[in-house]
């Protein structure tokens, strides 16, 4: 009697298919959200872009056919709204009190957020109410003492080719500063308490001092804080305004922002002369915007994640 010999099955098995992923339902709300968020974006835009479109097409068109038409296309508009505003010199003035002023305020906040951040002190807590005290005041309610103070405060030789901090820049540099002050120092300070204090335990048993702290260890932490209030900061002292009406008298220092108001005629006003002036005003902010739009996002989502 012969014994069958089986032989074992050595073929793998084929593998199981992978589970296809549930895709999950969209929920209405979201959709209704999404689509309030791009009708919200639509009307955000729809000046600028207007303003864009106008710029872009003649006077002599536009009266005939009105604005909601289109054709007429040139870019005499920037052209001419360049030599008669005198942009050029403008731009100039915008910029020697924009940086100058931008830099003086990110300076002095970082010290003052660092000092209120570092150490603990009873006066902490006044010393940052004194500093965002200047941010509940408006302007207005202190503009006759400043155009006082401003019209007999003398100037060095050396710092303008003005006598008095009236009619210079550095009195539209100061005021720009001291009212921009407080609010840097109440974000900086938020951002440097959040900062764990090993880092400066371990700066000093390497023998660092309070500037290295500061300076080595504080600041290359701030830069996200500092691109998004440098940002914010050059978006409003430069498109600021009231203050070199108030301060200053001399036309060919007045900033960029005058030169819009050059534009108007005494009894005619060209609006797509003026849509085309204001693109060109906007034209600097929108490059520093995205110059430090990494740094500016990630300075405003800092700390959306702490518990």
């Amino acid at each position: 009697m012969s014994t069958a010999t089986t032989t074992p099955d050595t073929t793998t098995p084929p593998p199981a298919a992978a589970p296809r992923p549930t895709r999950r339902p969209v929920r209405p709300a979201r959709i209704v959200l999404h689509v309030f968020l791009a009708a919200v974006a639509v009307v955000w835009l729809f000046p600028i872009l207007w303003a864009v479109l106008a710029s872009l097409r003649s006077y002599e068109y536009t009266a005939a056919n009105g604005y909601t038409s289109l054709g007429g296309w040139t870019f005499d508009n920037y052209v001419q709204a360049w030599r008669v505003g005198d942009f050029g010199q403008h731009f100039l003035n915008s910029a020697y009190i924009t940086v100058p002023a931008v830099l003086l305020v990110l300076f002095l906040a970082s010290c003052v957020a660092f000092v209120i951040a570092r150490f603990s002190w009873k006066l902490n807590l006044v010393l940052l109410g004194v500093f965002t005290a200047a941010n509940l005041l408006p302007p207005q309610a202190l503009l006759i003492p400043l155009f006082r103070m401003f019209t007999r405060v003398p100037l060095p030789e050396f710092m303008s080719d003005s006598e008095l901090l009236y009619d210079s820049y550095w009195g539209l540099i100061l005021v720009n500063v001291a009212f921009q002050l407080g609010f840097c120092v109440f974000v900086l300070s938020n951002y440097m308490k959040a900062l764990p204090r090993e880092l400066y335990e371990a700066a000093m048993v390497d023998g660092a001092g309070i500037w290295r702290q500061f300076w080595r260890v504080t600041m290359p932490l701030c830069r996200p804080a500092l691109a998004a209030l440098a940002t914010l900061e050059v978006t409003w002292i430069y498109n600021e305004f009231f203050w070199a009406t108030v301060l200053m008298r001399t036309g060919d220092k007045f900033p960029v922002t005058s030169s819009l108001n050059n534009l108007r005629g005494e009894f005619f006003t060209d609006n797509n002369l003026v849509s085309a002036g204001s693109v060109l005003v906007a034209i600097p902010t929108l490059v520093v915007f995205f110059l430090l739009q990494k740094q500016f996002v990630r300075g405003l989502t800092l700390g959306a994640n702490k518990g």
